[in-house]
């Protein structure tokens, strides 16, 4: 072999030195400029991309925001739809018991007025006594369950929501528009007027010899239950007025 023949990679040589010089020779600020050039590409597409995204966000938000609004007076107007349904409910059950209860009630005036008045002679008759004074325990046990109560007004204040005045009269024991007299028992339903009191009320003390005023003709047929409920003998004492 010669000495004058090549290095085996001589020729590889060459060509990088070439590329090199080539290299060398463009403009060093060329690669740069590329780099910012597609820097600022996207940035200016990442700003885009974000303003379309905080766009939709805030077209979400502000749709949420009535979506919720919405749903806020929805529940509020079924909570108030139920509220007025219970109560209306309410109200018509209270309304039919005080209808029903209101038709019972001279029943119980009656019960009373006989087991005042009556008194039976013979075995006979006391037992049918003592029979017909068992069914109106048993009615009087009824209405106290369903909260019926009697007031209380002999001595009270006249008040024209509890009381139904059918007569006044001087009276030298009590001061003026205090009823002296119950004529007709009223009822309480759970703390709810049943049924008016009808009462006598003082004109306070009038001159000497004065005739008390008579009952009007519209009052005739209204029966008067004139024993105190203190003279009832115990063991007939079973009323609605023994409640506390």
């Amino acid at each position: 072999m010669s000495d004058d023949s090549p290095a085996p990679n001589q020729e590889s040589l060459d060509e990088g030195s070439e590329i090199k010089d080539c290299v060398e020779a463009r403009d060093p600020n060329s690669f740069e400029v590329g780099v910012d050039s597609k820097l600022k590409e996207a940035s200016a597409d990442n700003e885009a991309r974000l303003q379309q995204l905080e766009k939709e966000h805030e077209s979400l938000r502000e749709e949420h925001e009535t979506m919720r609004a919405q749903y806020m007076r929805i529940a509020a107007d079924f909570d108030n739809f139920r509220k007025r349904q219970s109560r209306d409910h309410d109200d018509m059950r209270l309304q039919l018991t005080c209808t029903t209860l209101s038709e019972i009630l001279p029943i119980v005036d009656n019960f009373e007025r006989a087991r005042q008045q009556l008194e039976p002679q013979g075995e006979e008759a006391l037992n049918l006594h003592k029979s017909y004074q068992g069914l109106y325990k048993q009615l009087v046990e009824v209405l106290k369950q369903l909260g019926v109560a009697p007031m209380r007004v002999v001595g009270q204040i006249f008040d024209p929501n509890l009381h139904e005045a059918v007569m006044r009269e001087p009276s030298e024991e009590q001061s003026e528009d205090v009823v002296i007299e119950e004529l007709q028992r009223g009822y309480h339903l759970n703390g709810r007027v049943l049924r008016h009191a009808l009462v006598k009320v003082s004109m306070g003390p009038g001159p000497k010899g004065e005739v008390p005023s008579s009952v009007s003709q519209d009052l005739e047929d209204i029966a008067i239950d004139e024993t105190p409920v203190s003279d009832v003998p115990i063991s007939q004492s079973e009323s609605l007025e023994e409640e506390n």
